[in-house]
């Protein structure tokens, strides 16, 4: 069984005066769609605007860049929007069939990156996105009359209802257009700033790892996701770790550059490649990933395909190999007891992140 796991860039799909958005292609990253996961990449201009939309996935944004912006969310059963506040760091679970519009109110970037699960997506590893308004939009899928006789309009208001929007996805606002205030409230329920949460790890000289799942952020259930930011300090290492749920990994490099080994079935190496920011990779259920940052350190952000993952590691306290008997590991590795104990002691020692080596 030969897969191919290299990590790849995302492909522009639409580029226009508010942003650009682009996506990772199944087409050519066939890893996405055996996994049934995919991504995509949202950078919106100052008074960049992406038109109402739903989509066939449940996803995970995360603020990869930008001090200021806005997200309107419609659930399939609310009565009315939810009007939320992003930031940097923030995690927005974006539930499929969700109506959501994206607005770029600061001076700078608002970069968001897409991560979810493509299980029942019209095209397994792709998300497609359904828009509301625009020449792309389902109102002008529908005909005068159809529109006409839906919202009570003549057939004049029908067609300025269904064609006064001439733009595509991404637009831009003018200057002084108002939109709605964001509910302080309605934000910190559905809303969490991953980057400035308490980290579940934190090694001196080899950097943090902060894990959010539905017990910390129970929006987080909506989507049936979970997420994980590690963050390596210089050379640090990120140890060798698998899903023992049968979960898969999709990880994006937000920052820096490293090393990664994927060790899979019958023990072959899957991957072993440099990455670096922009780069997205699978891990599949039950292979054993590891990461070692070059000298400028490296972030990633991972999303998993389960609320509640379960993780298998090698090193630490709760190492697999520090649970087998002495007597197992003389034997699995066909070592003397005096080897053993000096690797049982080391791996009691050891940490899930690593500082360099001196």
């Amino acid at each position: 069984m030969e897969l191919n796991l290299a990590p790849k860039f995302a492909q522009k799909i639409f580029e226009g005066e508010g942003g650009t958005y682009y996506s990772w292609s199944s087409a050519e990253h066939e890893l996405l769609k055996e996994a049934k996961v995919g991504g995509g990449r949202l950078v919106l201009q100052p008074r960049g605007f992406a038109l109402p939309h739903y989509a066939d996935s449940n996803k995970i944004g995360y603020v990869l860049q930008g001090s200021s912006g806005v997200v309107g969310m419609v659930s399939p059963k609310a009565s009315q929007e939810v009007v939320l506040r992003l930031k940097k760091g923030d995690i927005i679970p974006v539930p499929s069939g969700a109506v959501s519009w994206w607005y770029n109110d600061g001076d700078s970037e608002l970069i968001i990156v897409f991560l979810g699960e493509t299980s029942k997506a019209y095209v397994p590893g792709e998300f497609t996105y359904f828009l509301l308004t625009g020449t792309q939009g389902i109102l002008g899928g529908f005909s005068t009359e159809f529109n006409s006789r839906a919202y009570d309009l003549n057939n004049e208001e029908a067609r300025k209802l269904a064609k006064s929007q001439s733009g595509v996805l991404l637009i831009k606002l003018p200057e002084g257009q108002k939109m709605p205030h964001p509910c302080k409230n309605s934000t910190d329920k559905l809303v969490f700033n991953i980057d400035a949460a308490l980290p579940d790890i934190h090694v001196q000289n080899a950097g943090l790892l902060t894990a959010l799942t539905a017990k910390k952020f129970p929006f987080l259930g909506e989507v049936g996701l979970s997420a994980t930011l590690v963050r390596l300090d210089a050379n640090a290492m990120s140890s060798p770790v698998y899903a023992a749920d049968s979960s898969v990994q999709l990880i994006y490099v937000a920052k820096g550059s490293g090393r990664i080994q994927v060790v899979g079935i019958n023990g072959e190496r899957a991957l072993d490649t440099k990455v670096k920011a922009g780069h997205l990779f699978v891990v599949p259920r039950f292979f054993v990933a590891s990461a070692i940052a070059d000298g400028e350190g490296m972030e990633y952000f991972s999303m998993i395909t389960t609320t509640q993952p379960v993780f298998g590691e090698f090193t630490g306290k709760t190492s697999v190999w520090g649970a087998l008997s002495p007597q197992v590991l003389q034997a699995s590795l066909n070592v003397a007891p005096e080897f053993e104990q000096l690797f049982r002691e080391k791996i009691k020692k050891s940490t899930i992140l690593v500082p360099p080596q001196n």
